[in-house]
This record gives C-alpha cells, sequence and structure tokens, in this order.
C-alpha cells in the first residue's frame, strides 16, 4: 500500500510521544474509525478532554493520516494479517547531564543548592503497514542528589530484576 508523504508524516507526528501519550494516541485511532462510521460525525470527534493539549493543527493532519490508511486500507481490502498500527514504548539512547549550582535566589537570598540538569534522548519506532518511522523528542528534568540518588537505585533495582527474569 502507497502513502503519501502527508499521510507518513502524520503517522510520524502520531509518534512523538510528546505530543501523543499511550491513551491519546488510541483516542486518536477511535475518532478517525468513528469519523468515517458516523455520517453525522464533525469536529465533536476530537473534542475528548485527553485531546485538548494537542496542537489542533498537528491534531487534524494526523486524523486525517489515520482516516486516509484507513480508508485506503478498506479499499485494498486489506485483513487483519496484512494491517498494522502500532507504537513501541520509548527507548532511552542516551543520557547528558550537567550540574548547576545555584548560588543566589531571584530575591538575592544565597542559597548555595545544587541541582543536577538531566536530558534523556529517547526514540519512538511507529509502525504502519509495513513502514517504520521514528522519532527522537527529549525528556528534560532536574533533580537534586538525593532524587537522582534516587533514581539510580531503582533503575539498578530494576535492571536486576530484568537480568533475574532472563536468566529464568
Amino acid at each position: 500500500m502507497e502513502l503519501s508523504e502527508f499521510v507518513q508524516k502524520g503517522f510520524q507526528l502520531l509518534a512523538d510521544p510528546g505530543s501523543f501519550d499511550s491513551s491519546a494516541f488510541a483516542l486518536l485511532l477511535r475518532a478517525a474509525f468513528r469519523s468515517l462510521l458516523d455520517a453525522p460525525a464533525d469536529q465533536a470527534v476530537l473534542d475528548h478532554p485527553d485531546l485538548k493539549h494537542i496542537d489542533p493543527v498537528v491534531l487534524k493532519h494526523c486524523h486525517a493520516a489515520a482516516a486516509t490508511y484507513i480508508l485506503e486500507a478498506g479499499k485494498q481490502r486489506a485483513d487483519k494479517s496484512t494491517l498494522s498500527i502500532g507504537r513501541s514504548l520509548p527507548h532511552i539512547i542516551d543520557v547528558s547531564w550537567r550540574l548547576e549550582y545555584q548560588i543566589k535566589s531571584s530575591q538575592l537570598h544565597k542559597m548555595y543548592r545544587p541541582a543536577y540538569l538531566v536530558t534523556l534522548n529517547i526514540e519512538v519506532f511507529i509502525h504502519v503497514q509495513n513502514t517504520d518511522s521514528q522519532s527522537h523528542p527529549e525528556i528534560r528534568f532536574s533533580c537534586n542528589m538525593e532524587q537522582l540518588q534516587d533514581l539510580l537505585g531503582k533503575l539498578k533495582d530494576a535492571s536486576k530484576s530484568l537480568e533475574r527474569a532472563t536468566q529464568l
């Protein structure tokens, strides 16, 4: 199935977890089906409260891309084995950090408070038919020493748990 550049770009936007979390992703696909199946469907299909945080232009583009894909699949009489739309969980591909040391507050009070600014570079894959696309958003946060140590401890626990699970 040939998909236009517009449809492919719509699915790339849909793959961005910064715009569409898993709930919004599912809602948008349901809205695309609903708008095609309900004759009186209008803008209301995109008025769900969980979609309000998404830029309306991006939302409409992704909705049009999903609806186009659904129609194209129907036109080609695609069955469940040939039709697939999916998104994988984000994968961390890189981490960067820096230490910020705040000496004074905006009211000129002495603070002497260190903070770590952490950036997680992630990769998200979306699969549509036989086409894979990916996006590379960033997650940024700051934390103090205790919060960073807590995060590292939890990541080490998760790593040990994963090792144990793979050895079974």
